[in-house]
This record gives C-alpha cells, sequence and structure tokens, in this order.
C-alpha cells in the first residue's frame, strides 16, 4: 500500500500515530507529497481529485480518503478496537470530528495567511475560524473529558494530533488558558511514543 504523506500534515499524522500504536507501520510505502489549495503540486490528484492528503492506494487498485476512513480502515485492519461499539462508537466519531474540525479551520486561517495576497487579507475570516476552534476547545473541556480517558481510541489521537496542530501554527493563541483539564490531559498524551515520533516540522 502507497501513504501518500506529508511532514506538517496533522491529518497525516494521526493516520501515522494509528499505524504505530498498531503496529501496521511497516505495511506502508511512504511517498511524500504537497501542496495547496491554489496548486496541487506533488498531491495525487489522479488518486484523489480533491487534490488533499492523506491518501492510502491499495494494491486492489482503489484509493482511500480522507484521514477517517483511512483510519477506520487501519482500524478494522487490526481489530484494534479504537472506535469502541454501540452508543460510544458514534461518541468517539463525533469527538474525531470534533477535531478534525479544530484543523479544518486552523487550516483556513493558516491559508488566509500564507496563501492569499497581504492586500486581500480578511481578518474578520481569520477571527471567526478562531471562534469555531475555541468554542470546539470549551465543549472538550466541558464534555468530552471523560473520552479522553482510559484505553487509547480514535478520540484520543485526534484531538491529540489536533492540539498538537495548535501548538506548531498557533502558539501565540494560548489554547491551553482556561482549559485546565485538557491541557493536563495533553501533557500526558504527547508524551507517548507515537506522537514525539510524528512531531510535525517546517
Amino acid at each position: 500500500m502507497k501513504f501518500y504523506t506529508s511532514p506538517t500534515s496533522p491529518y497525516v499524522r494521526k493516520v501515522l500515530v494509528l499505524l504505530q500504536e498498531t503496529g501496521q507501520l511497516d505495511d506502508v510505502e511512504m511517498i511524500m507529497s504537497g501542496g495547496t489549495p491554489l496548486d496541487p503540486g506533488s498531491i495525487p490528484v489522479h488518486l484523489n481529485p480533491l487534490g488533499k492528503i492523506p491518501a492510502l492506494e491499495q494494491s486492489t487498485g482503489v484509493t482511500l480518503y480522507d484521514s477517517r476512513v483511512i483510519c477506520r480502515f487501519f482500524d478494522d485492519r487490526a481489530a484494534a478496537g479504537l472506535y469502541s461499539s454501540g452508543a460510544r462508537q458514534w461518541e468517539l466519531l463525533t469527538l474525531e470530528a470534533t477535531a478534525d474540525g479544530i484543523l479544518d479551520a486552523a487550516l483556513l486561517g493558516v491559508y488566509e495567511e500564507r496563501v492569499r495576497p497581504e492586500d486581500k487579507r480578511f481578518a474578520p475570516w481569520a477571527d471567526g475560524q478562531w471562534a469555531k476552534i475555541t468554542r470546539a476547545l470549551d465543549a472538550v473541556e466541558s464534555r468530552w473529558m471523560s473520552h479522553l480517558s482510559g484505553p487509547l481510541n480514535i478520540g484520543q489521537i485526534a484531538m491529540g494530533c489536533a492540539l498538537g496542530y495548535l501548538d506548531l501554527r498557533y502558539a501565540d493563541n494560548d489554547w491551553r488558558k482556561g482549559r485546565d483539564a485538557l491541557a493536563t490531559w495533553y501533557k500526558v498524551f504527547e508524551t507517548r511514543e507515537s506522537m514525539t515520533s510524528t512531531i510535525p516540522v517546517g
């Protein structure tokens, strides 16, 4: 299987963490790729027409995307149980979606600054993206902390990677302020080997 990856993508990191935690890292061939919404660059648009990574090209000729689909595939492949079952399954999927929503908003803010010409940037747009992030973080702090405890699950992996990306791109915004429980949880979670070996750079 060919896994199209990038060293700074938090969505890629989520899959890599899951691969390490489930012992499947050696089962994929890493192919570096990258681009932007304006220029897909080396992203395999012939495999993922949306022009996004990660993408997983299988020997069957079928390519899986996005990160949520790929994570679910590898969880099923290893029978890891990271998504649980019954009612909790839907709760963990919602927590994963919340973490990915944080990343969606964060990346839109980054693109506003890095891709859009300076004279066309719209500060309220960037502020609106950060508002989404803060609402989501507050919801995790108040309602989701119980899902971040106990055995490893997909919600923990997704949230850990989302918080790591905020540290990378929004360090000055101090997401930890007023969220002591979440900050305490992340301080421990980020020390896992799967997290320390996938810290994004650049």
